[in-house]
């Protein structure tokens, strides 16, 4: 059996939050400087390991076993949020080297291959899931001439030249190479930790469907204006958000979620009536009828919010994230490692948040393993995971590649 080293592991988890490292997080987004340098720094790594390292022309970091022949791919993604936790994405990837430094250590995992990597931009500073969309085929050349970073406008195209990646040809998966995917994360929630839990296995991603709703008063005075005949944009938007406050929960299951990110008001000044109103909705839910039926109610609502308040609506889908269940027999794999090393405190369960194993699962077999988070705290610079936590997710991943790849063999 494989025996992880935890202190190595443990080292190089905290050394990886060093590039560019912010409080107790890391501020890393992508194709920042500092996440150039993480990137090249994890390609020596996988080279000392034995590996055929490679940086692709969006960055995503491979790591191919030499000689080439099968394997199972195991990562996550490099870059962060703005000033984030120094967990998320990046505990995949260091799972994914530590476990090929240990099959490569341990005799009887000799025959047993194990490609790390390190996708870009699941954050989506730029394009969410560009570097596993890239690898799976599923973005074209326009889709990155159009794309810019979401918080300051640099073009896609002109951060790749920064970076040293124009011209640099992307990696396609050859399916026949690859025996499946692992992706290990924090859970990002507290169900694990509220639970007493220490393992999730990860039965399927949740959709995620995203709206921007517009609605157009009329702008005016807001001194002079008589209520009677006022047009109020922003609120109509307010009293759609009570409303789906009011009706979602009827027509929801338990594992739904929904959120107004933003509101932005036009021209937003304290004495002007605004005109215009923006919402940006989401919500999220692992059963593709649910999602069809929360559409179905937000577009009821959004109709009756513009007749009662005068003001005309506009929506538009603009996600439409499909739900993708893990590969049953890679979930059987990790839930047995489980039980070995964590009787009686590992659960199934659904994953709340979008990963790059979702559209991996698009072209190979994949599936995932939770590791609680403190607090159910992520996205924020104080995100946390105890430590004998990491290294038992991690010893439980490479029980479950060792049997995944033994059952290939």
């Amino acid at each position: 059996m494989p025996k992880i080293n935890p202190g190595r592991l443990l080292s190089e988890l905290k050394h990886f939050a060093q590039f560019g490292a912010y409080q107790t997080g890391v501020h890393r987004p992508t194709y920042s400087k500092e996440d150039m340098h993480s990137r090249r720094w994890l390609a020596q790594q996988y080279e000392a390991a034995g590996l055929q390292a490679h940086i692709d022309g969006v960055g995503n970091v491979f790591g191919r076993p030499r000689p080439e022949r099968r394997c199972l791919l195991i990562g996550s993604h490099a870059e962060s949020e703005n000033h984030a936790g120094w967990l998320d994405g990046a505990l995949g990837v260091m799972y994914g080297l530590e476990i090929a430094r240990t099959f490569a250590e341990t005799p009887d995992c000799a025959g047993l291959a194990i490609a790390p990597v390190a996708w870009a931009d699941e954050e989506g500073h730029y394009v969410s899931l560009l570097g596993s969309r890239s690898f799976i085929g599923d973005i074209d050349q326009a889709e990155i001439d159009r794309a810019v970073n979401v918080h300051h406008g640099l073009p896609l195209r002109d951060a790749l030249h920064a970076a040293g990646l124009a011209g640099v040809p992307r990696s396609l998966v050859e399916p026949e190479r690859y025996v499946g995917y692992l992706e290990a994360h924090i859970e990002q929630g507290d169900t694990l930790e509220a639970s007493g839990n220490l393992i999730g296995v990860v039965t399927n991603i949740v959709g995620l469907w995203q709206y921007s709703i517009v609605f157009r008063g009329i702008q005016n005075h807001a001194g002079t204006t008589r209520m009677a005949i006022r047009k109020d944009a922003g609120v109509a938007a307010a009293t759609l958000a009570m409303a789906i406050a009011d009706r979602f929960p009827k027509v929801a299951r338990p594992r739904s979620v929904w959120t107004t990110g933003r509101i932005t008001l036009d021209p937003g000044a304290p004495s002007i009536i605004p005109g215009k109103a923006e919402m940006l909705f989401q919500f999220r839910d692992p059963e593709m009828a649910v999602l069809e039926r929360l559409d179905a109610a937000l577009k009821e609502l959004v109709e009756e919010t513009a007749i009662r308040t005068g003001c005309p609506a506009e929506i538009e889908r603009t996600e439409a994230g499909k739900p993708c269940h893990m590969d049953p027999a890679f979930q059987a794999a990790i839930e047995h490692a489980a039980a070995r090393h964590a009787p009686g405190a590992y659960v199934r369960m659904p994953s709340g948040a979008s990963h790059d194993a979702q559209v991996v699962a698009g072209k190979l077999r994949a599936a995932m393993l939770f590791v609680p988070s403190i607090g159910g705290i992520s996205h924020h610079w104080t995100e946390n995971t105890n430590d004998a936590d990491l290294v038992l997710g991690c010893q439980v991943l490479a029980d479950a590649a060792e049997t995944i790849l033994r059952g290939e063999s």
